[in-house]
């Protein structure tokens, strides 16, 4: 672990403009950035889960063209492009998950499959993931905060994109809210420039027990870049804390500190955030390097039938942005090649749609 930080990398010292930057205050129009489900797209759903079910397909193996959508298609490739190149995140309302029980999943997983491809979401090799109450606490190493019903902090995931699909809402909280990581920078150079190049240097991010047997169990790696006209942001205090915990990771200096309370505040500030209904049937696509997360604390309903349940998919958009070299630091790309971002599986024995309590896993 090295015990002093690399050369800072180039530096954006100017404001970003254009779509990526907006306040929550600002989008007075629900309706600008919900796609709602036609009754005509639902059926084009119904039909292409028929599809995958007759040809016996299985989940993990469904690829867009065995679930085909002749017209939502090309709405889809729409909102890949808002999803890039526009406000970073769109909300599609009205899938009907009641309906299609257990197969909501396929349908998800359909859909996400004409955005980008999945990749792991943690190193037991999860493409499909759950994110609901396990009973399960942040102070062990190895919890991730989707499985508690603790607050989540603004934050990003490690892919180009999260896709979530509520089937049950929690009885109370869970509020959703998004943040503008363009925003968020202009007002860091605007409020406190002196601390803008911090968010370029190196930093070391807790890997949270998913590192394998010789691997370091953090990885080194800048929290912004400004490469091609985009600026791409990643950032999770919690994980940059608990990195702290291990030898010859560098202490945070009391700029750091000063830095992550500035974005905490901006980000959860009234005049940037925004606050997202998210109910059964509503699917939340983020782009993870434009737009920061939260989520409340819940409480939830006591029978089992009832609690909050939220499948989760981490995409790598077909046409994603590129990104420098320096942005991934001395995390390892996707050994088969299928997408970059994610965690790396340790070696799993699963077939092709198998689950446990977390989620489907890839097939090895």
């Amino acid at each position: 672990m090295p015990a002093v930080r690399p050369n800072v990398i180039d530096v954006l010292r100017r404001p970003c403009t254009g779509p990526p930057v907006w306040k929550g205050p600002d989008l007075t129009d629900p309706e600008d950035r919900v796609l709602r489900l036609s009754p005509a797209q639902i059926d084009e759903l119904g039909a292409a889960l028929r599809a995958v079910r007759e040809r016996g397909v299985p989940l993990l193996k469904v690829t867009a063209d065995d679930f085909p959508l002749p017209t939502l298609a090309g709405r889809l490739e729409r909102v890949a492009d808002e999803l890039e190149n526009g406000r970073g995140f769109v909300l599609v309302k009205g899938v009907p998950v009641e309906r299609y029980g257990p197969a909501a999943s396929t349908v998800f997983w359909g859909l996400g499959r004409h955005l980008g491809v999945p990749v792991s979401q943690n190193a037991a090799g999860h493409m499909l993931g759950h994110a609901r109450d396990t009973g399960r606490t942040m102070a062990d190493p190895s919890t991730r905060g989707y499985q508690t019903r603790a607050e989540l902090p603004f934050h990003t995931d490690g892919s180009d994109v999260l896709a979530l699909m509520c089937l049950r809402a929690a009885r109370v909280g869970a509020r959703i809210s998004l943040v503008s990581s363009a925003a968020v920078h202009n007002a860091v150079l605007a409020r406190r420039p002196d601390l803008v190049e911090r968010l370029y240097r190196t930093h070391f991010i807790d890997r949270r027990e998913e590192h394998a047997p010789g691997e370091r169990p953090c990885h080194a790696a800048p929290l912004a870049s400004w490469h091609g006209g985009k600026l791409s942001l990643r950032y999770h205090r919690r994980y940059l804390e608990s990195a702290q915990r291990f030898p010859g990771v560098p202490r945070l200096e009391p700029a750091d500190v000063e830095l992550f309370d500035l974005i905490d505040r901006l980000a959860a500030s009234p005049e940037y955030r925004l606050d997202v209904d998210f109910e059964a049937g509503d699917l939340l696509l983020i782009n993870n390097y434009a737009v920061l997360h939260s989520r409340t604390r819940y409480e939830d309903f006591a029978e089992p039938e009832l609690k909050r349940h939220v499948l989760r998919l981490w995409l790598t958009l077909h046409q994603g942005r590129d990104l420098p070299a320096e942005f991934w630091g001395d995390m390892p790309p996707a050994e088969d090649g299928s997408g970059r971002g994610g965690v790396t599986p340790r070696d799993v024995i699963a077939t092709p749609g198998s689950a446990d309590a977390d989620g489907s896993r890839c097939p090895h």
